[in-house]
């Protein structure tokens, strides 16, 4: 389609083509990620936002149970993998062949996922800073890596984080572990630009605005944008008020060439796609 870029991840033995951006359903199974109503604790929550993400059009289900927003409490390893274990385990029951990735900077965590629940992708929000053994973790069990880019840790990004050249450093970050990833054997790479991770609200806006010079690198771009601070501060609001400026980045990052959209509002995210589409293929 003219102007989306055509890229293929082998996901769980099979192809599938970002060439048709998709939407991954944000499954939170943590009580303390920022948008209170992403929070699913109970059975009938998890199974209930399971099949409403599959339900409204959304092809992927991003699981994570570590609250990465600024200034969020650690998590013991043990926690993280029981809140997945008891998550994932009914995820897989509502929906056995669903594309799941989980979010975790954890390689024990990542691998348990993998090889006790099939789950296709690895999502970490630390790009390996945080655990150096993640590399590696991901080449041996062979599934796409989301890279995000990152500055410091989610307890101190927020801490005045600077740039000289914010796209110069987020080219250089990317290109310097994109090679290491490759050298490991690592075949599906998939970019973050990491929207609100140690990032102000102008360099938020300012990565939007030139998000497409991260095609040089030739990977697909996933977005998550979602109810997001760069939104409500921007508008004086909340999480809650966010989900039509939500829609404004969502449009425009599909403009500017992202293959994956990250969401807690499914439906919505589903249109959007499906009106840029419809605009690309005029």
């Amino acid at each position: 389609m003219k102007g989306l870029v055509q890229y293929t991840i082998n996901v769980g033995g099979k192809l599938l083509d970002l060439g048709e951006p998709q939407v991954m359903g944000i499954l939170n199974v943590t009580p303390d990620s920022f948008y209170g109503k992403s929070r699913k604790q109970s059975d009938e929550e998890i199974a209930a936002r399971v099949r409403s993400v599959l339900q409204e059009g959304g092809s992927m289900i991003d699981i994570g149970a570590y609250s990465t927003r600024p200034g969020a409490a650690d998590v013991p390893v043990e926690t993280e993998m029981s809140r997945l274990r008891h998550g994932l385990g009914i995820l897989r029951r509502e929906a056995p062949d669903a594309i799941v990735s989980v979010d975790t900077f954890r390689a024990d965590v990542a691998r348990m996922c993998v090889e006790e629940y099939g789950v296709q992708i690895v999502n970490d929000i630390s790009g390996g800073e945080l655990d150096d053994r993640m590399f590696d973790t991901v080449a041996r069990l062979g599934v796409p890596y989301i890279l995000m880019h990152i500055k410091g840790n989610p307890q101190n990004m927020q801490d005045n984080p600077q740039y000289d050249d914010l796209m110069c450093e987020m080219l250089v970050y990317f290109g310097s572990k994109v090679q290491r990833l490759h050298e490991m054997g690592v075949k599906d790479i998939i970019l973050d630009p990491g929207f609100g991770f140690a990032k102000t609200l102008d360099h938020n806006y300012e990565l939007m605005n030139r998000m497409e010079d991260l095609k040089v690198l030739g990977l697909p771009l996933l977005v998550g944008v979602s109810r997001k601070s760069m939104i409500y501060r921007l508008l004086g609001t909340s999480p809650d008020e966010a989900l039509n400026g939500t829609t404004a980045l969502h449009a425009m990052s599909l403009l500017k060439g992202a293959s994956i959209l990250r969401v807690h509002d499914v439906r919505e995210a589903v249109e959007t796609v499906e009106i840029v589409k419809k605009i690309l293929s005029c």
